[in-house]
């Protein structure tokens, strides 16, 4: 229910509004521009701290986090109306305006709904937590897709948006129904500045005084590059190895969809089976491995059983570490700053890769090729698993988690 909510604000300012927009007659430069509306979400740790301290007037008295559930979703609800109502043909200023807005609202609900799902699980319900979270974020994101499409080929663009703003509404619910988490930790309230310097220092003081805390954030902004510089140019070796579209849809889409929900169930299983220091490591191995069959594909060439490994081998990888690297950064948090910590963490382990992708990938890809990119790629990905595997042996992986990954507060 919490996934489901969290992930239709990407399909509505990525996918659906880019169909839009090309429908309307946009031309390509400004259609592509739209997605910089995704870079509010890295950086929602900015007012993460605002989730974890402030007491919403009136709605305050249902709990912190189900207060907020309610404030973002209502402003999810309202963002992604407001976009809906406007015509890019008429004014796509406003309309840009109007996807930042639901991009700034759906980062703030994933704020909110990450903290709720981390304090309401235990520690051993993490993984599988995790899990059904990603599960409803998929289902989530690609039904709003879907059904905006449906209603809009019916109808019109502006339905098709208000009803789709109803997939807000889940995690609301949810939040009424189950009250405020059980493992929610208040802290104490102090008013003005004091307050705001408490709220954004807290946070960030709490976690750098643990031990190897600087090695676990090194390990958080390093895990994530060789995979994401390998997935964000896939569809450029794709096109250039001459597959249709129509066995990208079946391949990449298709079975890739598929793969990535069986590995998200095998990362849970993992994750209850292994443990969180186990199944971390798993999954960074199966995620540098997988890089190998990119460049697989790319020295064979055009091949759709190929193709099909390698996307299904990919994505049952990603599966897996969307699961039990999600629940390790889960477990790090300190429960009385849940919403700031995990949306820092969260934000370190995915913006070097996308800044050293937008910089870099083309001119590495024209002056190594492709095959010889993607075996830098899994090699780039080594030094996060070495770090991690430092890290165990070390014994930092406990001495780092916060008291959200330990059933009673450490002593």
């Amino acid at each position: 229910m919490l996934g489901l909510s969290s992930g239709f604000p990407y399909a509505m300012i990525g996918a659906t509004l880019t169909t839009r927009l090309a429908q309307d007659g946009i031309d390509k430069k400004s259609v592509t521009a739209f997605s910089l509306a995704f870079l509010v979400y890295n950086f929602k740790f900015l007012w993460a701290p605002l989730v974890d301290g402030f007491r919403i007037p009136l709605l305050g008295r249902l709990g912190q986090r189900v207060s907020w559930l309610l404030l973002a979703g209502t402003g999810v609800m309202l963002a992604v109306a407001w976009l809906g109502m406007l015509d890019p043909s008429d004014d796509l200023m406003r309309v840009a305006m109007a996807a930042v807005a639901v991009g700034a609202a759906g980062a703030t609900y994933d704020i909110v709904i990450d903290a709720y799902r981390i304090e309401t699980l235990r520690p051993e319900q993490l993984g599988v937590g995790s899990g059904m979270s990603q599960y409803g974020w998929r289902i989530g994101s690609v039904a709003a897709g879907s059904l905006a499409l449906y209603v809009a080929t019916l109808g019109d663009w502006g339905t098709a948006y208000l009803l789709c703003a109803a997939f807000a509404l889940p995690a609301m619910l949810t939040g009424l129904v189950l009250g405020e988490p059980a493992r929610h930790v208040v802290v104490a309230v102090h008013r003005g500045w004091r307050q705001v310097w408490q709220s954004v220092i807290g946070p960030l003081g709490e976690f750098f005084l643990r031990r190897g805390a600087i090695l676990v954030l090194l390990f958080v902004m390093l895990h994530k590059i060789g995979d994401t510089l390998a997935n964000l140019t896939l569809r450029l070796l794709l096109n250039d190895l001459g597959f249709s579209n129509e066995e990208i849809a079946t391949w990449d889409v298709g079975v890739g969809f598929i793969a990535y929900l069986v590995g998200i169930f095998v990362g849970g299983m993992l994750y209850a089976g292994l443990g969180v220091k186990r199944s971390v490591l798993v999954a960074l191995v199966l995620m540098a491995a997988s890089n190998l069959s990119f460049a697989w594909l790319a020295s064979v060439g055009h091949s759709n059983g190929l193709l099909a490994f390698t996307i299904a081998f990919e994505n049952f990888s990603s599966g897996i570490g969307g699961v039990v690297v999600v629940a390790y950064l889960s477990a790090l948090c300190n429960l009385a700053f849940t919403a700031t910590q995990f949306a820092l963490l969260s934000a370190a382990s995915s913006i070097v890769g996308r800044l050293l992708t937008g910089t870099t990938a083309g001119a590495l890809i024209e002056s190594l090729g492709y095959v010889n990119f993607y075996l830098l790629t899994t090699v780039v990905a080594l030094p996060g698993v070495f770090l991690y595997l430092f890290m165990l042996r070390a014994g930092l992986i406990d001495q780092s988690l916060g008291d959200a990954g330990y059933a009673e507060p450490p002593k």
